[in-house]
């Protein structure tokens, strides 16, 4: 089980030791940062709506350009794209910290340096979580989460208490400041890593194409959509508690920002404690009963939060949020990574975090505008606990898929075929039929199976996909489906998996028919040519391709 590696053993590997320690200063300074601006915006601003749209800002961009980054993790260098999006928000940060030093600062302006930082993020994120495969091993990559989420979250229990320190000794300016400084251990940890050279056989695969295969992949996996949908769930309503916590501490806690540092410490603590029980609990739970109890911990948080008034017992609460929070959010996403093969991994995780973040965003938006409306934040905290109770009840009929150890590795059975044409990579569109033979008490076997088939073909990038009966020779069955491109039928049989390898072998063994089931390719013409316009190989090039 990959449960049962230690975390500790992957600080023995140099690289990943090297990017998470760098990714701590980065996220200590994002963290000072976020308690920057929410506390000027109170300053700023006297709505609810505005300070819970602090959290929303950097949100939303995560929502709407995540698979945008997704595509560019699946098919550009993900060390480049990182260095790319760790330098736009390092010159953001620069020119928030001028104009916050120079007083320029107004509401919406600060809502769109946080909204452009956030757009960095949104950039970074997903090539840094799919470039843990690329360091550690698959029965690594549980315990590289985790320890990822750790190191964030140690950066959570100490970099709040800081940032409400140099805010309220320095003011937000100065803990802008530390933002963009914190940007540059990253920066040159990225230039010194060498990242692992990309298979390059293929033409990169287009935008829009790309796009598609990340899109039709989860929506023919119904595992990784029930994550994609209680990940959504949980982040439209937990983030209630983090978007109004500036509101509860100043009017509730009559406290100031150093206390509002201070209760996201405690949140921070709580977390790493639930990061290092992460493991322990994996082995003794189902992941759904994990992240059944994310749901429920973070409810009861949100209903101490709403009618404490006392500073000890509100820290508390948040430390439980913290657990629950990591708890429930690292499930989602080690879910995500192992159910995924590496060549769409990227894309799965963007459209998993559009997911997680498209419902922080949402649920800031909606759970400031109910505080502002009601005029207490209590409301607004009951209402998310209330919407967390019933993410916890849906996970009865939708269940999160247990690690069940399917080896997503490439198969690497297929070998190009040689044809007796002079074609590209750009060739096409193709046409592909599979003949097979079927005894007629193999049948209903054969249609489960073929089920199945369809579900993969589509998921890989097949279109038009139909099953086909001879209707003068009941026993002969052809399976056809269409690719735009010579390329895309060679990317497609590539995508197949060492998990897909039973379903063709089950497939041949059903075949009654003289060896393998016999594969036609085909060139289509959707109109007649005047002139043959392919170009054949002579002999000696057939034998020597």
């Amino acid at each position: 089980m990959p449960d049962q590696v230690s975390p500790l053993i992957l600080f023995r590997n140099q690289t990943f030791r090297s990017l998470w320690i760098s990714a701590l200063a980065s996220n200590f300074g994002g963290l000072v940062q976020a308690v920057g601006a929410a506390w000027l915006m109170t300053s700023l601003s006297d709505s609810q709506n505005m300070v819970a749209l602090v959290q929303g800002s950097v949100a939303l961009p995560i929502m709407i350009f995540s698979l945008l980054a997704g595509v560019f993790a699946d098919n550009f260098d993900r060390r480049r794209v990182m260095l790319v999006a760790q330098a736009f928000m390092f010159f953001v940060s620069i020119i928030l910290t001028f104009m916050a030093f120079e007083g320029w600062l107004s509401p919406w302006l600060l809502l769109g340096f946080t909204f452009l930082i956030g757009c960095g993020t949104a950039l970074h994120n997903p090539s840094w979580q799919a470039t843990m495969g690329d360091i550690v091993s698959r029965e690594e990559l549980p315990s590289a989460v985790s320890l990822n989420s750790m190191g964030f979250n140690l950066m959570r229990s100490i970099g709040p208490a800081a940032g409400g320190a140099i805010v309220a000794i320095a003011g937000a300016a100065a803990a802008f400041a530390v933002n963009a400084l914190s940007y540059v251990a990253i920066i040159l940890a990225l230039l010194r890593w060498q990242a692992p050279a990309r298979d390059t056989h293929l033409p990169r695969e287009p935008m829009g194409s790309a796009f598609a295969a990340g899109l039709r992949y989860v929506a023919m996996s119904p595992n990784l959509l029930r994550v994609i949908l209680r990940g959504f769930w949980f982040g439209l309503s937990a983030i209630a508690l983090l978007a109004l916590l500036p509101v509860v501490v100043r009017e509730t806690l009559h406290a100031t920002a150093f206390v509002y540092g201070v209760m996201l410490g405690c949140f921070g603590m709580g977390a790493v404690a639930g990061a290092l029980s992460n493991a322990r609990l994996r082995n003794r739970f189902s992941n759904e009963i994990i992240a059944r109890g994310g749901f429920v911990g973070f409810g009861a948080s949100c209903v101490v939060l709403a009618f404490s008034t006392n500073t000890v017992l509100s820290g508390a609460a948040l430390m439980l949020a913290g657990a629950a929070w990591v708890l429930a959010l690292s499930m989602f996403n080690v879910t995500i990574q192992l159910s995924t093969p590496r060549w769409v991994v990227g894309r799965v995780i963007a459209l998993y975090q559009t997911g997680t973040f498209g419902g922080m965003a949402a649920g800031s938006l909606i759970w400031g505008a109910i505080a502002e409306q009601s005029g207490s934040a209590e409301v607004a905290l009951l209402g998310a606990a209330g919407l967390l109770a019933v993410g916890a009840l849906i996970g009865y009929p939708l269940p999160l898929p247990e690690f069940n150890g399917l080896d997503l590795g490439p198969l690497n059975r297929f070998k190009e075929p040689a044809t007796r044409f002079d074609l590209n990579y750009r060739s096409g569109p193709v046409m592909v039929m599979v003949d097979y033979e079927i005894a007629q008490e193999d049948v209903p076997e054969f249609l489960a199976a073929m089920s199945l088939r369809r579900r993969v073909r589509i998921r890989d990038g097949a279109q038009q996909w139909a099953l086909l009966r001879d209707l003068h020779q009941p026993e002969h069955w052809s399976e056809s489906y269409h690719v735009p491109t010579w390329g895309e039928y060679v990317r497609h049989n590539e995508r197949r998996t060492n998990a897909d390898a039973a379903l063709s072998d089950r497939l041949r063994v059903l075949h009654r028919g003289e060896g393998s089931p016999a594969v036609h390719r085909m060139i289509e013409r959707q109109t007649v040519p005047l002139r043959d316009d392919m170009m054949q190989k002579d002999d000696e090039s057939l034998s020597e391709a």
